[in-house]
């Protein structure tokens, strides 16, 4: 009898070590789902009435994973896709994940460090402070996605870096590998970053720099194919003239101010595409040498009416630099949003954004009203309405 009780109890204590080792770790499901009716004022020569998701915030669904290695350190994975739910279909290029795909180890001493594709600094540090980008949806974005603040675009085969939080400080980098042979830069993208919390007050900055961004950033999924006249930068004839550049460099900074109810935030960036006329990064009809430029800035109010009810003010300006004559533009963009919340997490909203365009764009032309993510205008400008609905699970 004895005996029998000592076996009962190993057991049980076998049962309690495997509870509280399975306590360690975590696996999570989780997704977004967004879908909308709208009219387009112009698509390409014509109106257009139609359904579109992940204009508010990109449709998604993904695995996060989590598990206690002991002494404040953590193995951590994320795995996420972004669908079209209109369609059932992928997007980023129809990848599996490809929004996000990474794992790693995180310290709360030491801060995380990740590898896989993975969002870049200027994502990290800078678009999440932008209240545009949460409450005002993708027609927001600066035109073309240019700045990738609007976070259409990722970094594959990287290693990523991200400190913990000093005093409210945290600081961050990402490193994308070429892998060309035989010359190590080709492809590589590089970006580092900062943000700070202070109260009600956030602020952050970033700078990435990008090597034959037509191959490596421009495209879900980047070759090491030389001497091709492949234009991957044909979502925005704001830039997709410039597929040559030999490189991509973004500077941005953004703050916002939490004062009540309202939120005001700024933000600019400055977007170069260098050295142009590079074939081997990609096709140049019209012979474009030298350094296109565009500097945008951006005002963005958030305001609660009711812990439920909030709506969204944006304006930016672009003014474009290009190389000679080509890709002198200026784009004027506004935004407005109504968003309410019928629970947590699901809220039903209406916005709307006009942009209005002006100059020469990157492929010669008179400047196309183009708001992002939308079909180009036939003319300089371009209104957008949709009436959705999002759910979070």
């Amino acid at each position: 009898m004895q005996m029998k009780k000592k076996t009962i109890s190993a057991f049980a204590l076998l049962a309690a070590c495997g509870v509280a080792q399975a306590n360690t770790s975590s696996v999570t499901l989780y997704g977004l789902i967004d879908y909308g009716v709208n009219y387009q004022s112009n698509a390409g020569g014509g109106r257009v009435f139609g359904g579109a998701s992940g204009i508010m915030q990109g449709s998604r669904w993904g695995f996060k994973g989590v598990e206690d290695l002991g002494g404040g350190l953590s193995a951590i994975f994320q795995l996420e896709n972004g669908f079209d739910l209109g369609k059932g279909t992928a997007l980023q290029g129809g990848l599996l994940f490809g929004r996000q795909a990474y794992m790693g180890l995180s310290s709360k001493t030491y801060g995380t460090l990740t590898l896989g594709r993975q969002y870049d600094s200027l994502v990290t540090f800078v678009e999440s402070r932008m209240n545009s980008a949460n409450y005002g949806g993708g027609t927001t974005a600066h035109p073309g996605d240019l700045d990738n603040l609007n976070n259409s675009k990722r970094v594959n085969n990287s290693v990523k870096y991200m400190s913990p939080s000093f005093g409210g400080l945290t600081v961050g980098g990402v490193y994308g590998f070429g892998g060309q042979a035989g010359d190590f830069t080709r492809n590589q993208i590089w970006s580092v970053g900062a943000g700070y919390e202070y109260g009600n007050f956030s602020a952050g900055a970033a700078l990435m720099e990008v090597r034959n961004p037509n191959q490596s950033f421009f495209t879900a999924t980047p070759t090491n194919i030389t001497g091709t006249n492949v234009n991957n930068m044909t979502a925005s004839p704001v830039y997709s003239g410039y597929a040559s550049a030999h490189t991509y460099q973004a500077v941005a900074v953004a703050g916002n101010y939490t004062f009540g109810p309202a939120t005001f935030g700024l933000v600019y960036s400055n977007v170069q595409f260098k050295d142009l006329g590079d074939t081997s990064s990609g096709s140049d009809p019209l012979k474009l040498t030298g350094t296109a430029k565009f500097n945008t800035g951006e005002f963005n109010l958030t305001y609660f009416w009711t812990p439920a009810l909030a709506s969204e003010l944006v304006y930016s300006y672009t003014h474009g630099s290009g190389a000679g004559t080509i890709g002198n533009s200026e784009y004027n963009t506004i935004s407005l949003s109504l968003d309410y919340y019928l629970s947590k997490r699901t809220d039903v909203y209406v916005i709307s954004s006009t942009q209005f365009a002006s100059g020469t764009d990157s492929t010669g032309h008179a400047a196309r009203a183009t708001l992002n993510a939308l079909t180009a205008s036939s003319t300089n400008r371009q209104t957008f309405v949709q009436l959705g609905i999002r759910h979070k699970f």
